[in-house]
Formats: structure tokens, C-alpha cells, sequence
């Protein structure tokens, strides 16, 4: 097998930075040593890492590849969006299996597996997204778990008529999830009353992209929030894991949960520290179209930003994900003008995740351990994939990073690789860069060129979340 020394670095892992130079043997890494003592050693490849960090690859748990929605598909196919996720330093996508009403949920997993088959430039695996719990679906959670390495399962509170499930199919998922050791993962929003408001507002003749964000309204994500956490904990304490969550309301009763010790997990996505409802979302015509996503972005004269980045800080935000889900402009975001209920919900993201949080590094805001904690060692532990993912250590996968903090670069539509007509990241200056990105030992991105191949990536089974109490 070809052997890889990665040498002159800063290694980050969750405890700390430590010059190290890196070992790998074919797929995973054989061991690690001090500055200087690996010069016995013989390799075939010797990538130099000085003044630069080696950190373990992305992990993004939250992607939504050639996605059906809102009468069209997510832009980017497994293939396209993969190599996207790699040009970013993320190394393994977590993609859902769409089980809708009549439907079976083995049926629908076979097919996403047959879509990502062959096509994948990095690791990925599956949730599994319920919209329709029956008999036969609850059994399927026990399959899928035991036999499949399918141990998440997504529900929404959101979307009546499409995904949506009553707190009755929910309390009846998140029992067989007590019982069956899998996480329930929840969208979060009062998609019931946001219909009426929704409706109402259309009726007035509010149209325009802006008003998805208006009546999405914050309260009513803390509402879902806190009773998607009641109904887990009538359950059994069952795990919850709060996707893509935007609001200081759903925070605080995310973090009254983990107080008194409650199996209750949550992420948050880079549109969520970043963007606003007045500045994109609000941007004069259909502009604003752009940023559509459920939830919405939010005010910038409310104090959401700072509480996320604080509930990064404090661990009541575990994962940073991207719930990467991208519609083009053209064709695609303009089925809803007239009529912003109309609008495809999604943004793309998965390539430029670990750029924007590690502004965070550069700001002060996050320490660089922690960095590569919410986009990388969480997200596997969370999910299953600990420790053959998420960190750097001997047995472990050879998923790295090179990751430069002294490059500055503007992310542009024009440089970006994934499959979307427009960048909702247009003009951000970030501070740092990804230099080399190692996929099971393999460079896949180096010297600003993409080395990997559609079908190098491997389906993963997963274990059941490793944070439980």
C-alpha cells in the first residue's frame, strides 16, 4: 500500500494543536510523530504542511443531494455535490433517504443508494426522512437500524401536506427510537400556524421573497422546539437532535433541556450566523429569492447571531452543518414569483462551511479545537462514524486537511464548484484556506486542482449516536 508523510504542521484535533507530522498507510493513518523523529520513515508522497494546520476532514451531517422539492430537484446531483463538498475540505456527506406518504421506507432507501452508487468523490451515508409514520414504517426503523447502519431518523414539524407529521406520529417514532437506540432528528417549526400566516400574508398581497422570512416567525420555532423536546422526553429521554436551528428561542430551550441533563442535541448552518432577513433575504425585486430557506434567515435587529455563536462556544449548538440544499436562480427559485410559498426552500453551502466557520477562529469567536469540533469530531460521534471519522489518530480514516490560515481569498459564483447558477456567499473575504484535502489517504484536492473521481467515496454504516446519557 502507497504510504503518505505529512510533515511540518500544526495537527488539531478536539484536545489541542501539537506540531506532528502524519503518517498514512493506503486508506488510514499508521501513526503519528514528533517534530523530526519520523525521518526513518519512507514514503512515497511527502506533503509538506509548515506554518499550516492538519485537521481532520469535514463532516457534514446535513446534505440534501438531487433533493424533490417544491415541484423541482436540488441542483446538485451526488457527483456534482460531492466534489463541491471535497474542493471545501469536507470529507463525508450524511444525505437522506425521502420516504413520502404511501411509500415504503426500504424501497426509498434502495433508491438513494442507487443514486449515489458509483457517483460519490467522498464518504457519505444516510438518514432517513419519515413522512409517513404507519405500522410498516415503525418496523422499518428497527430494520434499518439493526441491518442497514441507518440510525437517524428526520421528522418535520413543518411543510403540512408534503413532509409534515402530528405529535401523535411523532411521540410514536421517538418511541421506537428509545427502543431501537436511533436518534430522531426534528425540523422544528410550527409549519401549521406559519401556513395560516402565510396564507394571510399572500391574501394582503405580500409576494415578495421577504415575507417567507416574516411569517416563518422565530416564536414559532421555539414553540416546535420546545415541544418536539416535551415529546422526547415523554418518549423516554429518547435522543433529539434539533436540525438547522436559527432562533434564540429554540436555543434557550435547547440549553434548559441539556441543564437538567436531557438527551437534546442541535446544530446550527454558517446562513444562520451570517446572513439576514433585511440584508439577502429582503433584497430589492425577487433578489432575495436567493436565500430562501426554512427557517428563514433572521433580523439582524434581534441578538440571533450573537446567541448562536455563543451556544457554539458553550456546546448547546454541537454540529455546524449546511443543510445544503441549492436551487438555481433561474428557472428554479423564479417558480415563486407572484407567490413566495411557491419558492423552492434551499441554499447551497456544503463548499464553503469550514471557510466560514473557521472566521470564526480568525474573529475570536471560536478556539481552533473547537473549530474542528462542531464541523468534524461532534458530527461523527453524533452519528456513528467515532473514531474512524472525525479525528486524527492511528486506525483512524485517512481524511485530512491541510489547511492554510495565511491564504485570503473572495468567494465568488465563478470559482465555486458546485452546481448552482449563483453563490450565496457572493463577495465573502475569508482568511484561511484549504490547501490539500486527503479522502482515505487518496489527494483529492491539491495545488488548487480536484485529483479525486465520481465512485471513490464509500457508503458508511453507522453505530447509534455516541452522546448518550
Amino acid at each position: 500500500m502507497a504510504r503518505t508523510l505529512i510533515t511540518g504542521g500544526t495537527l488539531v484535533n478536539p484536545t489541542g494543536g501539537i506540531a506532528a507530522d502524519v503518517l498514512i498507510d493506503g486508506e488510514t493513518i499508521a501513526a503519528i510523530y514528533a517534530p523530526g523523529a519520523a525521518t526513518d520513515v519512507t514514503a512515497e508522497t511527502v506533503i509538506d504542511a509548515a506554518a499550516k494546520y492538519v485537521v481532520p476532514g469535514g463532516i457534514d451531517p446535513h446534505v440534501h443531494m438531487n433533493l424533490p422539492f417544491g415541484g423541482t430537484f436540488s441542483s446538485d446531483t451526488f457527483e456534482t455535490g460531492s466534489v463541491g463538498a471535497a474542493w471545501g475540505g469536507t470529507t463525508t456527506i450524511i444525505d437522506f433517504g425521502l420516504q413520502r406518504p404511501g411509500e415504503i421506507v426500504q424501497d426509498r432507501l434502495a433508491a438513494r443508494h442507487d443514486e449515489a452508487a458509483g457517483t460519490c468523490a467522498i464518504d457519505f451515508a444516510f438518514h432517513m426522512i419519515l413522512g409517513d409514520v404507519t405500522e410498516e414504517a415503525l418496523k422499518a426503523m428497527d430494520e434499518l437500524v439493526t441491518h442497514e447502519g441507518v440510525t437517524s431518523f428526520k421528522l418535520f414539524m413543518a411543510y403540512p401536506g408534503v413532509f409534515y407529521s402530528d405529535d401523535a406520529q411523532i411521540l410514536r417514532a421517538m418511541q421506537s427510537a428509545s427502543n431501537n437506540g436511533a436518534t430522531i432528528m426534528m425540523h422544528a417549526e410550527n409549519g401549521i400556524a406559519i401556513d395560516v400566516l402565510a396564507q394571510q400574508a399572500v391574501e394582503r398581497g405580500d409576494t415578495d421573497p421577504v415575507f417567507h422570512g416574516i411569517v416563518r416567525r422565530s416564536a414559532l420555532e421555539g414553540e416546535a422546539t420546545n415541544r418536539a423536546i416535551v415529546l422526547a422526553d415523554v418518549a423516554g429521554n429518547v435522543p433529539l437532535y434539533v436540525v438547522h436551528l436559527s432562533a434564540s428561542e429554540a436555543l434557550a430551550h435547547v440549553a434548559q433541556a441539556r441543564d437538567v441533563g436531557r438527551n437534546v442535541f442541535a446544530e446550527t448552518c454558517p446562513q444562520y450566523l451570517y446572513l439576514t432577513l433585511e440584508d439577502q433575504l429582503g433584497a430589492p425585486g425577487f433578489e432575495g429569492a436567493k436565500w430562501v430557506c426554512s427557517p428563514p434567515l433572521r433580523t439582524k435587529h434581534e441578538h440571533h447571531h450573537a446567541d448562536l455563536w455563543n451556544g457554539l462556544r458553550t456546546n448547546d449548538l454541537a454540529v455546524v452543518s449546511t443543510d445544503h440544499c441549492p436551487f438555481c436562480f433561474k428557472e428554479q427559485k423564479e417558480l415563486g414569483v407572484g407567490d413566495f410559498r411557491a419558492i423552492p426552500n434551499g441554499m447551497a453551502g456544503v463548499e464553503h462551511r469550514m471557510d466560514l466557520i473557521y472566521q470564526g477562529v480568525v474573529d475570536g469567536k471560536l478556539t481552533l479545537e473547537r473549530w474542528v469540533e462542531t464541523c468534524s469530531t461532534t458530527p461523527a460521534r453524533m452519528f456513528g462514524l467515532y473514531p474512524r471519522k472525525g479525528i486524527i489518530a492511528p486506525g483512524s480514516d485517512a481524511d485530512i486537511v491541510v489547511y492554510d490560515p495565511a491564504r485570503t481569498h473572495t468567494i465568488t459564483h465563478e470559482t465555486a464548484h458546485m452546481n448552482v447558477d449563483h453563490s450565496s456567499w457572493e463577495g465573502f473575504t475569508i482568511n484561511g484556506g484549504v490547501d490539500v484535502v486527503l479522502s482515505r489517504g487518496s489527494v483529492v484536492i491539491q495545488g488548487g486542482a480536484f485529483h479525486g473521481r465520481p465512485g471513490h467515496g464509500k457508503f458508511l454504516a453507522r453505530d447509534t449516536n455516541g452522546y448518550l446519557s
